[in-house]
C-alpha cells in the first residue's frame, strides 16, 4: 500500500479563528498552530473558544512537536489548554516564544514545557518530517510560513502573510525562497485566505507612520493611540513619529505593557533614546508633549481605553483637551462595543480619529495579487484554501484555478475533514472528531450545548421559581406556593398573573395520585409543564420554569 500524507485541519476552515492544522506522515504527526476564537454574541459567559483536540490526546505517543507561525491569539491562544491535555515540544521565532512564554507563565506550564526558538532560513526535523522556517511579513513581527518536507513531498503552509515591499524592520518577505522550492516542486499549498475577496495589494505598513507624523505634528492636545498589543511594527511607528515631535509616550493597559517589556527585551522594539516614560510621571508634562498608547481598539470593557471613555480608569480621565486615534480595524463582531465607546469619547469632548481613509491601519494579510504571486512562485500540484470563511474559501480556489490548479486539485475542506495525498492523488472522504471547546473561567470543556441554550433562555426570557412546601407525612401542599421571578417580570407589578401561576400550581399538584406526589421529580415536572405551558399560551414567552419542593 503507498505512503500517504495526511493533512487534518482542527480549526480555521468556515471560520476566522482557532487555526491548528494536523500533518500525519508515516506514523508521525506534527501540528501547525494552536489558536482560539473569540465567542459569539450567543455564548453567555464564554471566555474563547478553543479547537477539539480529542484526537492528538487519542495519538499523543504520535506527536513530534507543535510549530507556530506568529503570536497571534488566533494561533497561540489555544496552547496553554491544548498542553494540559498533550505535552509536546513547541517551534517558533522569538518573539512569538515570548508571547507564548507569558501564557505558559500564566498557566504554569512554563517549567514542562519545552520552547525551541528558530530562526527564519533554519530547518528543523520532526521525526520523518522536516519543517524549514520562511520570513514573512504580517502584522506582528517574527511571522513565518513553512515548508513542510517528507519523502512524498514537499507542502508550503504561509501562515498569515502579506507582500509588503517597505516594511518597518527592512526584512521583505523571502519570495526567493518560495519560487526556488516551486522550482523544486511543491506537493501541496495551503494558503491565508482572508483578503481574496479584495482586488490589489494589501497598503505597506510604513503608510500608518506617515498618518502618525501628520497627526501628531502641530497637535496641541494629549494624544491617546489604541491598536492592537501584538503589532509592534505600529508601537514603533508609535514611537519613532513622538521622538520626532518632541513628545514622551507612556503605555497603559496590561497586555500592551506585557508586550512592551518582551518586544524591547527582544529587540523587536527600539525605544528612541528618553521618549519612554512612566504614566505617572507623563502626567506633569504639558499635553502637547504626551502620547499615550493603550489597549481598547476593540471596545473590550476592561480595556484602559474602554476604563477612559467611562472614566473609570485610576491614572487618566479624558477631555476635551485629548485626541484619540483609533489605529485599527473593527473586528466583525465589534461594532457595536467600538461603536459604544467612540460614542461615549465624543461625549466627553475629545477629538476622535477612526476613520480608516486616513490610513490609521493597514492589514496584515494579502489581497489577490498577492495570492496570485505566491501562487505563481510556489506552482503547487494540490490546493487547500485555509484561514477564512466559506465565501473566502471559495473564492480562493477559484483564483487558484486562474493559476493553473486543475478543479479537482483543489479541496474546500471543512474542520476534521482528512485529506490524503499520494503524489498523483488527492482525496478527502474521512473525518476526525473537530469542533468547538468553550472556556469559561477555570473550567475547558465544562460547558456544553445544553448549558448555553440555559444561559441564552436565561438572558432572553428569564426565569420563575415555583417553591412547593409539600407536607412529608402525607405529600399534601401546605401552603400556597411561592413564586419567585427574575428577569421575567417585577413581581409587585403583575401580582394577577403571580397569583394565577399560584393557582396553576396548586391544582395540578392537587391532581396528582399520592403516589405520583410522593416522587418529588414527578412532581416538579407536572408544575413545570403546566406553568410554562400556561406562560407561553397567555404571554408568548418561555422563561425558564424551576419548581422547588421543600418538604416540611
Amino acid at each position: 500500500m503507498a505512503e500517504k500524507l495526511k493533512i487534518i485541519p482542527l480549526g480555521g476552515l468556515n471560520e476566522i479563528g482557532k487555526n491548528m492544522t494536523v500533518y500525519e506522515y508515516g506514523g508521525e504527526i506534527i501540528v501547525v498552530d494552536c489558536g482560539m476564537a473569540f465567542p459569539g454574541d450567543d455564548m453567555y459567559g464564554i471566555d474563547c473558544v478553543i479547537p477539539d483536540v480529542s484526537y492528538l490526546v487519542k495519538n499523543k505517543s504520535r506527536l513530534r512537536g507543535l510549530f507556530v507561525t506568529h503570536g497571534h491569539e488566533d494561533h497561540i491562544g489555544a496552547i496553554p489548554y491544548v498542553l494540559k491535555q498533550v505535552n509536546m515540544p513547541i517551534y517558533c521565532t522569538g518573539l512569538t516564544a515570548g508571547l507564548i512564554r507569558l501564557k505558559l507563565q500564566e498557566h504554569k506550564l512554563l517549567d514542562s514545557t519545552k520552547v525551541v526558538v528558530v530562526e527564519a532560513g533554519q530547518t528543523v526535523k520532526a521525526g520523518k518530517f522536516q519543517v524549514e522556517f520562511i520570513h514573512v511579513n504580517h502584522s506582528i513581527a517574527d511571522s513565518v510560513a513553512f515548508a513542510i518536507h517528507t519523502k512524498m513531498g514537499t507542502v508550503v503552509h504561509t501562515g498569515d502573510f502579506k507582500i509588503d515591499s517597505t516594511p518597518i524592520n527592512d526584512e521583505v518577505i523571502d519570495l526567493a525562497r518560495f519560487g526556488e522550492l516551486g522550482k523544486e516542486g511543491v506537493l501541496a499549498l495551503l494558503a491565508d485566505s482572508t483578503n481574496v475577496e479584495r482586488p490589489g495589494y494589501t497598503m505597506s505598513e510604513s503608510a500608518v507612520g506617515k498618518t502618525f507624523m501628520r497627526q501628531f505634528t502641530g497637535c496641541d492636545k494629549r494624544i491617546i493611540v489604541t491598536t492592537f498589543a501584538s503589532n509592534v511594527h505600529r508601537i514603533q511607528q508609535v514611537l519613532t513619529a513622538a521622538a520626532a515631535c518632541g513628545r514622551k509616550v507612556a503605555v497603559t493597559g496590561r497586555s500592551m505593557e506585557n508586550i512592551m517589556r518582551v518586544s524591547t527585551e527582544l529587540g523587536y522594539i527600539k525605544v528612541p533614546k528618553n521618549t519612554l516614560v512612566d504614566l505617572n510621571r507623563l502626567k506633569g508634562l504639558p499635553l502637547n508633549q504626551q502620547i499615550i498608547v493603550t489597549t481598547g481598539s476593540q471596545g473590550e470593557e476592561m480595556s484602559a481605553l474602554y476604563r477612559m471613555a467611562f472614566s473609570t480608569h485610576k491614572q487618566v480621565d479624558i477631555g476635551p483637551g485629548d485626541k484619540v486615534i483609533i489605529s485599527a480595524s473593527t473586528i466583525p463582531g465589534n461594532q457595536i462595543t467600538v461603536g459604544r465607546v467612540i460614542n461615549e469619547l465624543f461625549r466627553k469632548g475629545a477629538d476622535v480619529v477612526y476613520d480608516r481613509a486616513d490610513l490609521l491601519h493597514v492589514s496584515g494579510h494579502a489581497c489577490q495579487e498577492e495570492l496570485k504571486i505566491i501562487h505563481a512562485l510556489v506552482k503547487p500540484r494540490f490546493f487547500i484554501p485555509l484561514h477564512g470563511e466559506q465565501r473566502m474559501l471559495q473564492i480562493h480556489s477559484r483564483l487558484a484555478q486562474t493559476m493553473g490548479v486543475a478543479p479537482n486539485h483543489v479541496c474546500i475542506a471543512e474542520n476534521g475533514s482528512v485529506i490524503e495525498l499520494t503524489t498523483k492523488h488527492m482525496k478527502c472522504e474521512t473525518s476526525v472528531p473537530a469542533g468547538e471547546v468553550f472556556v469559561d473561567g477555570g473550567s475547558v470543556g465544562d460547558v456544553g450545548a445544553v448549558v448555553l441554550n440555559d444561559r441564552k433562555l436565561l438572558a432572553e426570557d428569564g426565569m420563575v421559581v415555583v417553591v412547593l412546601p409539600m407536607s412529608s407525612h402525607d405529600h399534601q401542599l401546605l401552603c400556597e406556593p411561592e413564586i419567585v421571578t427574575r428577569g421575567f417580570v417585577y413581581v409587585k407589578e403583575s401580582e394577577e398573573l403571580m397569583q394565577t401561576l399560584r393557582e396553576v400550581a396548586l391544582v395540578t399538584v392537587d391532581s396528582m395520585s399520592t403516589r405520583k406526589r410522593k416522587d418529588d421529580s414527578e412532581v416538579c415536572r407536572a408544575v413545570r409543564n403546566a406553568v410554562s405551558s400556561y406562560l407561553y399560551k397567555n404571554t408568548k414567552r418561555s422563561p425558564m420554569v424551576i419548581p422547588m419542593v421543600t418538604k416540611l
